[in-house]
């Protein structure tokens, strides 16, 4: 399976508004922080990487779970107001990439581009501006989700708006401005870091890992490894010691008929994950991408 690859063209203007709002959310300790701006930052860091991971990442990139069409936009608006551009363009994008995992075309390859790129300065590339409706087709039916990832500023100015209005300055500086950086950087973790650091359990043909740290502050997507070899599990943590929040907030919703049909783990894949414990996968070789021409 190959693609071709256009030379990089990273639309620096776009980074504009992300450094921002790093700005700003640093503008908090001149300001002051108030013990409700605290508490505002840390909820709305765990309810919008909720909205990532069983979002953009378990709904609507892989379809590990069913849902009623109210729920599904509930989910598209909740995980927008992470500021992470649209659903449609979130879900386009991670499945170009479980298809072309640390491959030369891979958008975000740790192996191929180094830590920066693949944390931060793929979302720039010009290449990777568009939404690739080719890999959502299910998606791109409904059009409130089209026009959602269209308008993709609204949830995140419709949420910053509203806790200005209930918690003053502080609040939108530390509770929105600082929990949406601190979420763009966990967040950007799985991309970068769980395809570096830890521990392969099963031999992918990519480089991932499991790590037991970013799966705490990502709510379960840590276990890295586990969804590289098995993406369509509504689960990542596979085993009772793998601690999933999203999936126990998801299995939670099942029991209240938001959610239903969660994908189970197949038996073959835990035995297989068993047999192999306290082995560390090799690392595959993979072909690199060739250099970049020179601009003279």
């Amino acid at each position: 399976m190959s693609e071709s690859h256009a030379p990089r063209k990273v639309e620096w203007s776009g980074a504009l508004p992300f450094i921002a709002v790093h700005l700003l959310a640093l503008g908090s300790f001149w300001i002051g922080i108030t013990p409700a701006a605290a508490w505002c930052c840390f909820i709305l860091y765990v309810v919008r990487m909720f909205g990532v991971t069983g979002g953009y990442h378990r709904y609507f990139s892989h379809k590990t779970y069913r849902t009623s069409r109210v729920f599904q936009f509930i989910l598209a608006f909740l995980a927008q107001t992470s500021a992470q551009r649209g659903a449609l363009w979130w879900a386009a994008h991670h499945r170009h990439h479980h298809r072309f995992s640390d491959m030369p075309t891979d958008a975000h390859s740790m192996a191929q581009d180094g830590f920066w790129y693949s944390h931060v300065g793929w979302i720039f590339e010009r290449e990777n501006q568009a939404t690739q409706n080719k890999y959502i087709p299910d998606l791109i039916r409904f059009p409130e989700l089209v026009w959602l990832d269209k308008y993709y500023y609204v949830p995140p100015v419709i949420l910053g708006t509203a806790v200005f209005f209930l918690f003053g300055a502080s609040g939108l500086f530390f509770g929105f401005f600082m929990s949406t950086v601190l979420l763009w950087h966990g967040t950007f973790t799985i991309n970068s870091i769980t395809h570096a650091l830890g521990r392969r359990r099963f031999p992918t043909t990519d480089h991932s890992r499991n790590s037991w740290f970013l799966a705490i502050i990502t709510l379960g997507e840590g276990w890295h490894n586990n969804h590289h070899h098995y993406c369509v599990s509504t689960r990542q943590g596979f085993y009772w010691y793998e601690y999933d929040i999203t999936y126990y907030v998801l299995k939670l919703l099942s029991w209240m008929g938001i959610v239903w049909k969660l994908q189970p783990v197949p038996a073959k894949i835990l035995e297989e994950g068993r047999a192999l414990r306290g082995k560390a996968a090799p690392l595959p070789e993979l072909p690199l991408r060739a250099p970049l021409p020179v601009a003279e």
